[in-house]
């Protein structure tokens, strides 16, 4: 997982929880680095797993929520850095489309060894999208985050439902996003 994703969580649990947050829960993890990124190195999803961990005890929170949370978080930082990817799109259902044939492929360019996880449409409406999610690294959780982001983002309002699907990883998400009426 790249360093940029473990900086911008510290930011986060900076600006939500204060800066202490962000020294305890490097203590409580017990990272092989001692809770020192690059924005540019790559490093075990299992450390942003045990970050996230230590928050949620910390916070008596579900972790789950936290990474939902930190997701609409790093959208917005997404859409300020990278305003080029969230430009052109017709709302928020092309924008999703656009991920994986548009997006990660200039992350390749810029990260040749990154493990993107992939999106793929299983079907779409104009008031449903369902997006199939795989990944080597159990996110799905950050993964919806930067959908709701993304339709804050776009100004439009959604329900977002995940369905674990089997598949030989075991990580294989549907996330059905359905448009609300505003």
């Amino acid at each position: 997982m790249k360093g940029v994703v473990f900086t911008e969580l510290f930011d986060f649990v900076a600006a939500t929880f204060g800066d202490d947050m962000v020294d305890d829960i490097i203590a409580d993890s017990d990272l092989p680095n001692g809770g020192a990124y690059t924005s540019v190195g790559t490093y075990d999803h299992r450390e942003m797993q045990a970050l996230v961990t230590a928050l949620a005890v910390r916070t008596q929170t579900d972790a789950s929520s936290l990474l939902t949370g930190f997701g609409k978080k790093l959208c917005e930082r997404f859409a300020h850095g990278y305003p080029a990817f969230f430009q052109g799109h017709g709302g928020l259902f092309d924008f999703l489309e656009s991920v994986q044939r548009h997006i990660h492929v200039e992350v390749r360019k810029l990260y040749p060894d990154a493990e993107l996880p992939s999106f793929a449409t299983h079907s779409r409406n104009t008031s449903l999208l369902e997006l199939d999610y795989r990944s080597c690294r159990p996110l799905a959780a950050l993964a919806e985050g930067l959908i709701l982001g993304a339709a804050q983002h776009f100004g439009e309002r959604v329900d977002v439902a995940q369905s674990r699907l089997a598949d030989n990883e075991g990580n294989f998400v549907r996330f059905a996003i359905q448009h609300v009426a505003q």
